[in-house]
């Protein structure tokens, strides 16, 4: 009966935890024979026979028949008169196999074993979960929300693996309860505590990245290169793709009919503005078409210093820009160049539109001097300072330094 236990325990934790079979026929060996040195301080001589299908298993003891009065090792050696006690008609010198059960080991040796078993098998499950995701970090992971934390999500994959999805891995208007599913990256796994710690992520450029080869076959396939991707999670993405089949379009592939394709990744992240611009190795080009959707004039490019100038008409300028400075930012981290944005003016259209300079001027002020009729830059230059400040409900030094930036655009 207590062999029927050990083996049940066995039984189910390789149910649960799908430990391979000859490794834990290997396990099971090692702990018996573990039990068979303490007790009897040698394992040689026994054999040790584990029939999973069966469920059971048997430990067999080989001795040497030696006369009664030669008997120095109970271990090693059983005495002829003990041998004819059983009935068995082996003689000295022979081999005699008898089978040691765990009843005669004792009580405390038998819970000694089980608690051995359940030790060795956890610490291969855990060694097994470190193993497995080790060979997935950078592969999409899906899995359920046991537990949110302030700072931390506790995360089961189908098997019961725990998994870790921290704050600061969390695209920022992420908002999970437990039972929700979500998907994420493996982005780091290691051993703390003798435990598998799997961490994953949701604002890596690696996620969206693998989010596109499962959205776009030609990407997943080979025919279209992801070549680089910057993203703000939440905000905004720019990803740059190149196809070396001129039948392809890279942009247009990625996109699908109609965005069918990229529709999909920008609701797994939250909304996220995703542009797809297509590479080039002509860095004017390239620097071009990762400020989309601004439309650029000329470029001046500082390769030494890794530096763009790049002039805009005014009324692409915000375009550039985006909103909170995203779209120049992400451009900048996708070209690696620093990018600087200046408006093109032209004799015709020398005026500026006072809205452009939204970047460099409060709201608040510019309506206070559109509604005295300066919604220009040269109306606003037309009038004194004396004048603006008796006009409107401006301080003089606000005016001066309103003044200054407007100038400043037309030296």
């Amino acid at each position: 009966m207590e062999n029927l236990n050990l083996i049940d325990t066995f039984s189910e934790f390789k149910e649960l935890k799908n430990i391979d079979r000859v490794t834990m026929m290997n396990v099971l060996e090692d702990v018996f024979r573990s039990m068979l040195i303490k007790k009897f301080g040698s394992a040689d001589n026994f054999d040790i026979i584990i029939n999973l299908d069966k469920g059971d298993f048997e430990i067999l003891r080989n001795r040497v028949v030696v006369a009664d009065d030669e008997l120095t090792d109970k271990n090693t050696q059983i005495s002829l008169s003990d041998v004819q006690k059983v009935g068995a008609d082996n003689e000295i010198g022979e081999e005699f196999t008898d089978e040691v059960k765990l009843s005669d080991i004792g009580r405390r040796a038998i819970l000694s074993v089980r608690q051995s078993l359940t030790s060795r098998i956890l610490d291969l499950e855990k060694d097994n979960v470190y193993i497995k995701y080790k060979d997935r970090i950078g592969e999409i992971v899906t899995g359920e929300v046991y537990q949110v934390w302030k700072r931390e999500i506790l995360v089961l994959d189908d098997e019961g693996n725990e998994l870790i999805l921290p704050k600061t891995e969390q695209i920022p208007i992420d908002h999970f309860r437990k039972g929700d599913t979500l998907r994420a990256v493996v982005i780091k796994v290691e051993m703390k505590n003798n435990s598998p710690l799997i961490i994953l992520s949701r604002t890596s450029p690696i996620f969206l990245e693998r989010l596109f080869e499962l959205e776009v076959p030609e990407i997943f396939d080979g025919l279209i290169t992801i070549k680089k991707i910057v993203r703000i999670p939440g905000e905004r993405a720019k990803i740059a793709v190149e196809s070396y089949d001129e039948r392809i379009d890279p942009v247009g592939a990625c996109v699908g009919m109609k965005g069918s394709r990229i529709h999909g990744i920008v609701r797994e992240l939250r909304n996220e503005n995703i542009d797809v611009i297509n590479y080039s190795n002509n860095i004017q080009l390239y620097i071009a078409r990762s400020i989309n959707p601004a439309k650029v004039s000329t470029i001046k490019i500082h390769e030494d210093i890794k530096k763009a100038e790049v002039y805009l008409r005014p009324d692409q300028v915000s375009l550039a820009i985006g909103k909170g400075g995203l779209n120049i930012k992400l451009a900048s981290q996708l070209t690696g160049f620093e990018i600087d944005v200046y408006r093109e003016l032209d004799e015709e259209d020398e005026d500026i539109d006072i809205e452009e300079f939204a970047d460099e001027i409060d709201s608040w002020i510019i309506d206070e001097l559109k509604s005295i009729g300066c919604d220009t830059a040269k109306s606003v230059l037309d009038l004194s300072v004396e004048d603006l400040v008796k006009r409107t409900d401006l301080e003089e030094e606000t005016i001066k330094e309103v003044v200054n930036i407007i100038k400043s655009e037309f030296e």
